[in-house]
């Protein structure tokens, strides 16, 4: 089925109803041989159970006798929402290159805005830390700053010294990019984050910016690229122009599609792009597999809105 699905017309054909879809999930996830999600028991003979004669994806396990389906232990558990809904949002989501906003895919999909805006951050929440791993080679570091206004900004300060900023930390290596909400940009919060993500003797690129001018202390070769004097690549041919591109994408997403972020979803919001960063290579297709066949875990609406995350 995989090979026929090209676009989002072959997805809606190959998988038109609930049924399908949760075929589809099981190929995926199972291989086509349950798994029990409560003892990890695998047996293409678990029991089927029937309501009104008619099987719906419900199983029981032969060792544990728990009852469970393709969706105990995920994203979908719990939710009300069909399964083709969910997988027309989680293809629409992953393949607009800036994401959409929860009253196109409300309009999409046919949900309230409110049942979209969970839709989206429960796939949001499911990419956070995707791929965590220490950077090695020759890293790329920076930050940024999102949100709050423009007023009395001097000419190099680019809203450093602005409260109602949120700071955001940037690490891009063989074009691998992670970002992190931050509660400042001083110099020991970014050393403490390039310590415990980059592998010593790592060549670390940045800007001037006064917190970087410890970090060869750690044991990196520290490489500065001076864009106060409108230097983009330094003498030995190093620069940041990779993280400022992906910077560039993050906020034109956020400004154009999302309008305003809330700083406790800012995270969810960072990894979001990320992801579509690191896989920007797949075809959307490709993209949507991943995703279905990545472990995930459900997250209650109270968690998103009361802060939790």
């Amino acid at each position: 089925m995989i090979h026929q699905m090209k676009s989002f017309f072959s997805l809606m054909k190959s998988l038109p109803d609930k049924k399908s879809c949760r075929e589809f999930l099981e190929e995926q996830r199972w291989n086509g041989v349950p798994v029990c999600p409560h003892c990890g028991y695998i047996d293409e003979h678990h029991y089927k159970l029937t309501f009104f004669e008619e099987f719906n994806g419900l199983y029981k396990c032969r060792h544990c006798r728990k009852r469970s389906t393709v969706t105990s232990g995920t994203m979908f558990e719990g939710s009300n929402i069909p399964l083709d809904k969910w997988f027309y949002a989680i293809y629409l989501f992953l393949s607009h290159k800036k994401g959409i906003s929860s009253l196109q895919l409300s309009r999409d999909i046919e949900v309230t805005q409110k049942t979209a805006w969970f839709i989206l951050n429960r796939i949001r929440y499911n990419l956070m830390r995707e791929g965590i791993g220490n950077h090695e080679g020759i890293v790329q570091v920076d930050e940024t700053y999102i949100g709050g206004k423009s007023k009395g900004r001097f000419k190099f300060n680019r809203g450093r010294s602005m409260k109602q900023k949120i700071p955001v930390v940037g690490l891009l290596s063989d074009d691998k990019i992670h970002a992190y909400v931050v509660s400042n940009t001083k110099g020991s919060t970014l050393e403490f984050i390039i310590a415990g993500l980059v592998e010593d003797g790592t060549t670390v690129v940045t800007d001037s910016w006064g917190g970087y001018h410890y970090i060869s202390d750690f044991g990196y070769t520290h490489e500065v690229v001076e864009h106060g004097i409108w230097k983009y690549v330094n003498e030995r041919g190093f620069h940041t122009n990779g993280i400022e591109g992906f910077w560039s994408h993050l906020k034109r997403g956020l400004k154009g599609i999302y309008h305003s972020v809330r700083p406790k979803h800012l995270q969810m919001y960072c990894d979001e792009f990320a992801y579509r960063y690191n896989t920007r290579k797949m075809d959307d297709i490709q993209r949507f597999i991943q995703f279905l066949t990545k472990p995930s875990e459900r997250v209650r609406y109270s968690e998103l809105t009361c802060g939790f995350i």
